[in-house]
């Protein structure tokens, strides 16, 4: 009796400030400039304005509106909040002042989002707006009371299928043991634990599944903690709880996910966004997309019995990529058709135009570096012809200086070689006297020793410069292969009638080269500057053989007293076929040009300040 009392003094209360807001709206109207009238659609939500999925239903249900719709609407929200408990206390003062609210201007359009508003405008149809169109919403078909339908009604709702839902999670996880399904505790969701308990029985042989509509949220934190392996999470609704406790947003999703071991599993997209793994969902974006067409339908004046919708069914699964790594799940064990969102990008992906260009600098790198080795080689293998031409040429140049001195060679073998024969004769006399003098005779075979040496050595030279061998390169010191060039020429001085002076360093002057070439150089530079003093008077003729060190340098400078070489010839005398001769082929300087370049070192022609020319060879130096 208390209870209705109070129902009517609120209901009375409510109904005069009903009124009053009534009479305020509709007092603009007659001032509001001229346009498309706004179309009013009333909202009617079952739980509250932040309670998910209802919340993401609104929300695309009036931007869908909004794009298709030709005129402005005008959207006014009002919540069921008793639709969180099962009190009938309050509907019907919420009734009076939604009558009163809108009963001096109807809206054009109400929209009841989810099962209890639904039920609550089937239930008071007849008291509120009973010729004004309506569209349930975000309910599922089997919340909709279709034999209570009127005329004026239209139904776009959704088909649950949940034993298809639990039948993606065993397909993804085949060895799964526990299924946990959370489920509140509100009337709405105490029907569908009623729907869960006969629809799921059929996995009962397969899988334990475990109910979590009688605990309280901290409870059920605590179990899905500690499930044991292979377990999985199905999550349908978290309105209230078993301890009375209402759940607004993603809050409670978001911590269960957090304290779980195992992949959480849904049914709609709009817990999809980094919590769950996935699973066979609805789209509420397509599904209210065909609800806001049908109800802009309505608006433009057709009849909302004649308004018909399908039921929204699952899309294919589709599943968070983290979500799979983290519970090591890879891509074979998706369904077949299933997408999987939220994908890192390989680093491919991510850099491809970097990579790319990367690829093709290197690619353009190895290509050049490829080519620079092919040149390279050639190069090598031009150099190592170069090198045989040059100690081929060489060869021949010595045999042509050989041939010069062949009448100085053969006066110095012929020397040592009289001498023994007139020796012998002496000796074979002595020993035929009837007293032979041994002391003479050991004089006498000493000298025939000493001829024979003198002559081998003669043959040695000359066996050395003739040699053809390929090019080798040693350490020797400079000033040998001056001494020895300058003991090999001294035979020649008689025949060309010229003086030889050296000056050869004490310091030691290690070089690295081929010794007979280096030789060969220095009786090229001898022989051009005896051919070079060939007109001038017997007295002036003296060639001169210069050693010295110059920091990390061994040089050695022949010089001669002939006329000198012209200014501007100092460096053509070493071009190929040059020559002042007129029996010359103009090779020996070039081919010794080529081999102290060979060595690394530098040669040069210069004239002497009181006649004739200077040539300088500077060789570097071996620590």
């Amino acid at each position: 009796m208390g209870a209705t009392v109070l129902s009517r003094a609120i209901s009375a209360r409510i109904f005069s400030a009903a009124l009053v807001i009534a009479l305020l709206l509709a007092a603009p109207g007659q001032s509001r400039a001229a346009g498309p009238e706004p179309k009013r659609v009333l909202v009617l939500q079952s739980f509250g304005l932040r309670f998910k999925p209802w919340t993401d239903f609104a929300e695309y249900l009036r931007s869908e509106m909004s794009k298709q719709s030709k005129v402005p609407i005008d959207f006014q929200d009002h919540s069921l909040v008793s639709a969180r408990l099962d009190d009938d206390i309050a509907l019907a003062p919420f009734v009076d002042y939604l009558r009163a609210l809108y009963g001096v201007r109807p809206p054009d359009l109400i929209l009841a989002l989810g099962a209890p508003a639904a039920e609550f405008v089937q239930r008071y149809r007849s008291q509120l707006f009973p010729k004004t169109p309506m569209m349930f919403t975000s309910v599922e078909a089997r919340r909709v009371q279709y034999d209570k339908l009127t005329e004026y009604d239209t139904v776009a709702a959704a088909a649950h299928d949940f034993p298809a839902a639990i039948q993606t999670i065993l397909n993804v996880l085949p060895d799964t043991k526990v299924i946990a399904v959370v489920n509140g505790a509100s009337p709405n969701e105490a029907f569908w634990q009623r729907v869960f308990e006969q629809e799921l029985a059929q996995f009962s042989g397969r899988v334990e599944l475990r109910w979590y509509n009688k605990l309280s949220f901290e409870d059920i934190l605590k179990d899905a903690a500690h499930l044991p392996p292979h377990s999985a999470i199905f999550w349908h609704l978290m309105s209230v709880d078993a301890a009375g406790v209402t759940h607004e947003g993603t809050a409670s999703l978001h911590r269960l996910s957090a304290a779980t071991n195992a992949p959480i599993f849904s049914y709609l997209d709009g817990f999809f966004d980094g919590s769950i793994i996935g699973g066979s969902m609805h789209s509420i974006e397509k599904g209210m997309a065909n609800a806001a067409a049908a109800a802009i339908r309505i608006l433009n004046g057709e009849k909302a019995g004649d308004v018909k919708v399908a039921p929204s069914r699952f899309e294919l699964p589709r599943f968070d990529w983290s979500q799979m790594q983290k519970f090591g799940i890879s891509d074979s064990q998706l369904p077949p058709g299933s997408t999987v969102y939220f994908r890192e990008p390989s680093v491919w992906e991510r850099y491809s135009w970097q990579l790319a260009f990367i690829l093709a600098v290197i690619l353009t790198q190895a290509g050049l570096i490829s080519v620079l080795l092919r040149e390279h080689r050639k190069r090598q293998f031009a150099e190592v012809q170069s090198r045989q031409r040059m100690t081929e040429l060489a060869h021949v140049n010595r045999f042509s200086t050989a041939g010069e001195l062949t009448a100085s060679i053969a006066h110095e073998i012929n020397q040592p070689l009289g001498a023994i024969l007139t020796n012998t004769e002496t000796a074979r006399a002595i020993l035929k006297s009837p007293d032979p003098d041994m002391t003479e005779l050991d004089e006498i075979l000493s000298d025939i020793l000493q001829d024979d040496q003198r002559a081998s050595e003669v043959i040695r030279r000359m066996k050395s410069l003739l040699k053809k061998a390929p090019f080798e390169l040693k350490q020797f010191d400079l000033n040998e292969i001056v001494r020895e060039t300058i003991r090999f020429l001294s035979a020649l001085t008689a025949s060309r009638k010229f003086e030889m002076e050296s000056v050869i360093t004490t310091e030691a002057l290690p070089v690295l080269g081929d010794r007979v070439q280096l030789q060969q150089v220095l009786l090229n530079l001898v022989m051009n500057g005896v051919d070079a003093m060939k007109d001038m008077p017997a007295e002036t003729r003296v060639i001169s053989i210069r050693t010295s060190r110059m920091e990390n340098f061994a040089q050695v400078s022949v010089s001669d007293r002939g006329h000198g070489i012209p200014e501007n010839k100092l460096k053509a005398v070493f071009e190929p076929f040059y020559t002042s001769k007129t029996e010359g082929m103009g090779m020996g300087l070039s081919i010794a040009r080529t081999i102290v370049e060979a060595h690394n070192g530098q040669i040069w022609a210069e004239n002497r300040d009181h006649g004739g020319a200077r040539f300088r060879i500077k060789l570097p130096l071996q620590q």
